[in-house]
């Protein structure tokens, strides 16, 4: 399981660009839909967990993926944290690696003129994994949308909606310091839960 663990994320780090929530589809497709090793309403929770903790989040939730995929599949907790610390490693592996090559060739050949055009596709490639995610984080398993499966009105996923919106506002047009901007939207969702019960 271990050596599953390490493979499976040692090509998301190799393959993930982006960043954190870059590789977080990635992470999806080959724990939860390959593999089997979570359900998708776990991997939504440690999504939000792992925004919610200091860190990048693609670490974070490869943390808790290898813990809840070892104690999921019946291993100790022993077991589980060293599927933890596999799962992080396997992840930040390539990327070290990696950087150590392009370190010694990207001020040589940064004004190349391929090099820039390649640059230019890797941050489609980027967009396109970020709208993987939203589209992931949106399906019916997971937070839902506006409706639940009943067809009943989903206020969880509103609520959602309007903390994002609010927090891109804030962010982007009133150029609020993005520490108030995720203390607030915590603070808000926390009501929200606790108070309306949502």
């Amino acid at each position: 399981m271990l050596l599953r663990l390490f493979w499976c994320f040692f090509k998301i780090g190799l393959f993930g660009f982006g960043g954190g929530m870059g590789v977080v589809a990635l992470i999806q497709h080959d724990v939860v839909e390959k593999n089997g090793w979570i359900t998708d309403t776990q991997f939504t929770d440690i999504v939000a967990i792992s925004q919610m903790t200091p860190g990048p989040v693609g670490i974070n939730a490869a943390t808790y993926v290898g813990y809840s995929a070892m104690i999921d599949n019946g291993y100790s907790r022993s077991q589980a944290i060293a599927g933890s610390l596999v799962t992080s490693a396997a992840l930040i592996l390539p990327s070290f690696i990696l950087m150590i090559l392009i370190s010694v060739f990207f001020l040589r050949y940064k004004d190349n003129a391929r090099i820039k055009q390649a640059l230019g596709i890797v941050r489609m490639v980027i967009a396109g994994l970020f709208i993987a995610t939203v589209i992931m984080l949106c399906n019916s398993n997971s937070m839902g949308t506006f409706k639940t499966g009943s067809g009943e009105f989903n206020p969880q996923f509103a609520i959602s909606v309007a903390i994002g919106l609010t927090c891109f506002y804030a962010g982007y047009y009133k150029k609020m310091s993005p520490i108030t901007v995720v203390a607030g939207a915590g603070i808000i969702g926390w009501v929200c839960y606790g108070l309306i019960g949502v």
